[in-house]
This record gives C-alpha cells, sequence and structure tokens, in this order.
C-alpha cells in the first residue's frame, strides 16, 4: 500500500516537472519569437532610411520613410502572423474534436490575435531604435553615425538575447546579428547611392 502511494507521488511529481517544462519551453519560444521580430523591425526600418539616406540628405525625407517602413512592417508581421496561428488554430480545434468527441479545450488554444499584436508590437520596437537615433540630429553625417552607433549596439543586445533563449553560443549568436544587420545597411546604402546618383 505504502508502495502504491510512494509510485503516486512520484508520477505526480514527473507530471508536475513535465508541465513546467513545457511551460518553460513554449515561454522562452514566445520570447525569441518576440526577439526575432524585433530583429526584423530594426534591420528593414534602418536600412530602408539608409537606403533613402544615401540619396536624400534631408532629416525629414528619412524620419517618414522609417514611419512608413514601421507601420507597413508592423502590419505585414501582424498578418503574417494572425494568418498562420488561425491555421495552427483550426488544426488544433480539428484535432481536439477527434481526440475529445467533439469537446474543445479553449485554453490550451493558440490565440491570433495575441500573436498579431505580440509580433507587430515586437517589429515597432526594434524599428523605433533607428527613428530616434535620426530624429533629432540635423547634421547628416552625425545623423547616420548615429544611426549605425545605435543599431551596432541593439543587434548586439538581440543577438545575445537570442543566443541565451535559444542556448546557443553566444559569440557565435551575437556576431552573425551583428553581421548580418551591417551587411543589409551597407548593401541597401550602396545600391541606392548607385542607382541614386545615375537616375535621379
Amino acid at each position: 500500500m505504502e508502495s502504491n502511494n510512494v509510485n503516486n507521488s512520484l508520477n505526480l511529481d514527473m507530471e508536475s516537472n513535465q508541465e513546467t517544462a513545457f511551460d518553460y519551453s513554449k515561454r522562452a519560444q514566445w520570447l525569441r519569437a518576440a526577439v526575432l521580430g524585433a530583429n526584423d523591425g530594426l534591420v528593414s526600418t534602418a536600412s530602408l532610411m539608409m537606403g533613402v539616406g544615401a540619396v536624400k540628405q534631408d532629416v525629414k525625407v528619412m524620419i517618414l520613410s522609417g514611419f512608413a517602413g514601421l507601420v507597413a512592417g508592423a502590419c505585414s508581421m501582424a498578418i503574417g502572423e494572425f494568418v498562420s496561428v488561425y491555421s495552427q488554430y483550426d488544426i488544433e480545434v480539428a484535432q481536439m474534436k477527434r481526440e475529445n468527441g467533439g469537446h474543445v479545450e479553449k485554453e490550451k488554444l493558440p490565440s491570433p490575435m495575441q500573436a498579431a499584436a505580440a509580433s507587430a508590437l515586437a517589429f515597432s520596437l526594434g524599428a523605433i531604435v533607428p527613428l530616434m537615433a535620426a530624429a533629432f540630429l540635423k547634421d547628416y553625417k552625425v545623423r547616420i553615425g548615429a544611426i549605425v552607433a545605435a543599431v551596432t549596439l541593439a543587434l548586439v543586445m538581440f543577438g545575445w538575447l537570442g543566443a541565451v533563449l535559444g542556448k546557443a553560443p553566444v559569440l557565435k549568436s551575437a556576431s552573425r546579428v551583428l553581421i548580418g544587420g551591417w551587411l543589409a545597411m551597407g548593401v541597401t546604402f550602396g545600391l541606392t547611392k548607385l542607382i541614386g546618383s545615375h537616375s535621379l
């Protein structure tokens, strides 16, 4: 009798540990997705501003282009995430109905609206970095330098955070994110400068 009680207690502890591990794993995935979304917002908006800045040195033009990139990117991310998670939602509902005889446990289902909002917010937070760096600087060279410096710092931070959440080597991950961001800004600036100087 005592042996059965001990076994039952052990089984309950194991189930509790598995649920906790699953909860932490799910939370880490959400956080990692948020970091990746913020990184997308950071790199795409900074690259857009650098590209526009290559041919138009006016601060208002750069800020407007960056803001347009923020809004367009956030909307795109939200819609894409909503459609993706809603597809997952439909699949899980169908599976629950098959397994539970038509009963659906709504608390275990993903929320498309929540996922869309989180994705848009993460993108926007990343996109704000280059916008804030350039907002109050009228001198063109100082503005470009401030954008590069702010984006570099944010890229290192996002790379480090993504590595910690994904349990990857921190130095490699941060370096990869940093070099990728620099490359995106450099290629956008260079190609826009080249095309702009010949066609505008």
